[in-house]
């Protein structure tokens, strides 16, 4: 089995490479943002981290082709760009990714794992959408779900810091909020719920995206304006979420300029908290209960005030916080929750490459047995 691991995640606009030794321990790491070319990026990196013995690639959209991770081959890659249109800014990237590793023409194994891979699970009741039933048989039109590689190991980091792990009982809502954001309603380590569904723009209100938009709107425009399909889908993944209710997709300018008064920001940040407690308030009632909420991803780490706000918010469910554990919450892994709370709150730092590392050793051991 191997002991480093390469793990590639190739967002719309940047791309993140870290070399993972066994069995989590990060090693060598590099951002780049807007690469010009992602194999030159590929091979230069390799070049300076040293030998690797497998290689780990995320890829945000898996279709229905594609429900668990997989060992990469030139027919399985042509297969792959197949469902690219599913996720038209996200699966391009990867796949070029995935090819500059696969046509080296080296030894190593390459996995690709799919964030809608963990969503696989959903009950029928959770995934599938109330239109016509020969649109649902001759096209892929239900809930996928995404950030799955982030839900997966924020529930099991959870369970192991509830001394948990196994427990199939235990509920958790797994808040992932960053400029993407969804959360996850996890039994026993099961996605049975989630916010996003057929694309990413669904569900919470992110960074540049609404979050669930009455489809309504959409048709309004088309009948009433001069804009194009890709005009609209342009202004829905760029233009809109807090970036058009407050002018800035940093939560942490959003936040001071809504402490100095500033009416927009006020309303983006209410707005935001609003959505985020009313998702976090329906995958409870999924699980009927829970036993705890986890907050990770760069929001969901960095902001205190957006903590305590969906906190004091879920209070009717008997949450509640310690003030200075939340506030001074500094990277550690843990609890957050104050003695009297009715269920444990956790902050959990977002690892998507750990995660991605153990799908690979997971594919490899499958291919090995």
């Amino acid at each position: 089995m191997p002991d480093r691991i390469l793990v590639v995640n190739a967002g719309s606009s940047s791309l993140k490479l870290s070399v993972v030794g066994a069995p989590d321990a990060a090693g060598d790491g590099m951002t780049l943002d807007s690469p010009e070319d992602i194999g030159a990026a590929i091979r230069d990196f390799r070049q300076r981290s040293g030998s690797i013995d497998a290689a780990g690639v995320r890829v945000v959209h898996g279709g229905d082709l594609f429900r668990e991770s997989v060992l990469m081959t030139p027919d399985v890659l042509e297969r792959l760009c197949t469902v690219s249109d599913l996720a038209p800014l996200h699966n391009p990237p990867a796949i070029a990714a995935l090819r500059a590793l696969v046509d080296a023409g080296s030894d190593v194994p390459v996995i690709a794992c799919f964030d809608t891979a963990f969503h696989a699970s959903l009950p029928p009741a959770a995934a599938t959408y109330a239109i016509p039933q020969q649109w649902r048989h001759d096209w892929p039109l239900h809930r996928f779900g995404f950030h799955g590689l982030s839900h997966a190991y924020a529930a099991r980091r959870a369970s192991q810091l509830l001394g948990r792990e196994g427990d199939a009982g235990l509920r958790l809502v797994t808040c992932h909020l960053g400029a993407g954001a969804s959360l996850a309603a996890v039994v026993g380590g099961i996605s049975c719920d989630t916010t996003m569904g057929f694309t990413p723009l669904d569900g919470l209100v992110m960074a540049t995206r609404p979050g669930a938009l009455d489809p309504g709107v959409i048709l309004w425009l088309c009948r009433h304006t001069n804009m194009t399909p890709s005009a609209i889908e342009s202004a829905l993944e760029h233009d809109s979420g807090l970036v058009a209710l407050a002018g800035s997709t940093d939560m942490r300018k959003v936040l001071a300029r809504a402490a100095d008064g500033d009416e927009r920001c006020v309303l983006a940040r209410d707005v935001y908290v609003h959505r985020l407690c009313g998702l976090i308030a329906a995958m409870v009632a999924t699980m009927e209960g829970v036993d705890g909420i986890v907050f990770t991803g760069g929001v969901g780490e960095g902001s205190a005030e957006i903590r305590r706000r969906v906190c004091a918010r879920m209070g009717y469910l008997g949450v509640a916080i310690d003030a200075i554990a939340n506030d001074s919450w500094s990277g550690r892994d843990g609890t957050i929750a104050s003695t009297r709370s009715a269920m444990s709150v956790l902050v959990v730092t977002a690892r998507e490459d750990l995660e991605i590392a153990r799908e690979v050793l997971a594919v490899l051991a499958r291919g090995s047995a």
